[in-house]
């Protein structure tokens, strides 16, 4: 599973019409999520309407601030129209600069649905393998991990041997949908691993 982030200020306006419009066309190994620096306390109602005319009800999605389970579970990253109030999201980004719908009139907001669509559309058909052999995330991972990992096994486990079994335990964790306690669980499994006499990830691989 591979995962895609939609960052706007406010999640309530272009962040949750590309979330929406992503999910709806791509494939179901590559999903998306959006988020704001400051979210709203919903999405601006316009373009609640604006989606309903389309057949996309967004009347249950709330905004969500964004923080560092998402930022470490991203694969790929879209920046809109923030400028320099955008985050920084370590991993490959991409900037669309698209107008922000609140408070624009019906026509106006239907014209950035439309934009915002017709973008996404793109980014499934011309960078969707890009996304999935992109190993950012997965390298942020380990880097988070690696160092302590390294530093307690120095004295019984080759280098190459500790990344091997921290890579291993990793992957296991793609599919998994929330990830708030995930690394804390990759670094004790591979703890546990590292500290057994054979490692069973590594041998089993």
């Amino acid at each position: 599973m591979r995962h895609v982030l939609f960052v706007c200020n406010h999640n309530a306006g272009r962040s949750q019409m590309a979330e929406a419009f992503f999910n709806r066309i791509a494939p179901t190994d590559v999903r998306a999520r959006s988020a704001g620096t400051q979210p709203n306390h919903e999405v601006w109602p316009e373009v609640v309407d604006a989606m309903q005319e389309i057949g996309i009800d967004l009347t249950g999605s709330r905004p969500q601030r964004l923080d560092i389970d998402m930022q470490l579970r991203t694969d790929w990253a879209v920046t809109m129209g923030c400028g320099d109030a955008c985050p920084y999201v370590p991993t490959r980004v991409e900037e669309w600069d698209v107008a922000d719908p609140a408070g624009r009139p019906r026509d106006e907001v239907r014209a950035i649905r439309d934009e915002i669509e017709q973008r996404v559309h793109d980014l499934v058909d011309s960078r969707l393998d890009a996304i999935r052999v992109d190993r950012t995330a997965h390298q942020l991972r380990v880097a988070r991990l690696l160092p302590d990992l390294a530093e307690e096994f120095a004295d019984r486990r080759d280098p190459a041997e500790i990344r091997a079994c921290l890579d291993a335990i990793l992957n296991d964790y793609d599919d998994v949908p929330v990830r708030s306690f995930m690394l804390t669980l990759a670094h004790r499994r591979t703890r546990e691993c590292l500290r057994r006499e054979t490692c069973d990830v590594l041998h089993a691989a």
